[in-house]
């Protein structure tokens, strides 16, 4: 039997302790294009805790599937905290997760919107409530990353560190 190559040992821990808890994720993802959940989903058990994702690669779905404010898109683009604030948001209320990350940016070979290559945000939103709804509150954070490589070290350097963030968090 292969092991998943995805499935290190951030996402084994955010696994274990979202199932003690009782709790779920689910991601928004841009640049990573559903890496992070297949990280995630390679672990053994990850059906209990990950609830899905969205894949929004494209501007417009960042609107349209993950609920960014049009207004958000507008001032500041695809790529910025506030975006993968509402991202985060997004994911948990649309699949109903105790948590929601995303992530946004640039992988790469060339700059976008005037961002360079590994100019990277993640964003993170728990449910107040224990469970996101359309009218739960949020509390919310956004880290702003700057990593160097190629597309795909950008990528999975992306996925490692945000899921070593949610991990933070929860501690």
């Amino acid at each position: 039997m292969t092991a998943d190559p995805l499935a290190g040992e951030p996402a084994r821990r955010l696994v274990a302790e979202l199932t003690r808890r009782g709790q779920s994720v689910a991601t928004s993802e841009s640049l990573t294009a559903g890496l992070l959940s297949a990280m995630i989903g390679g672990i053994p058990g990850a059906s209990a805790v990950l609830r899905g994702g969205l894949i929004v690669y494209a501007t417009d779905l960042k609107a349209d599937l993950a609920g960014v404010r049009a207004g958000t898109l507008e001032q500041y683009g695809p790529v910025a905290g506030q975006t993968a604030e509402e991202l985060a948001i997004g994911a948990a209320q649309r699949c109903g997760a105790t948590y929601g990350i995303s992530l946004t940016g640039v992988a790469g070979p060339d700059p976008q919107d005037g961002k360079a290559p590994g100019t990277v945000f993640c964003g993170l939103a728990r449910a107040r409530s224990g469970t996101a709804t359309e009218n739960a509150g949020f509390d919310t954070k956004v880290v702003g990353m700057s990593l160097q490589g190629d597309r795909w070290d950008i990528r999975l350097m992306s996925c490692t560190r945000s899921i070593g963030e949610l991990l933070d968090w929860l501690a």
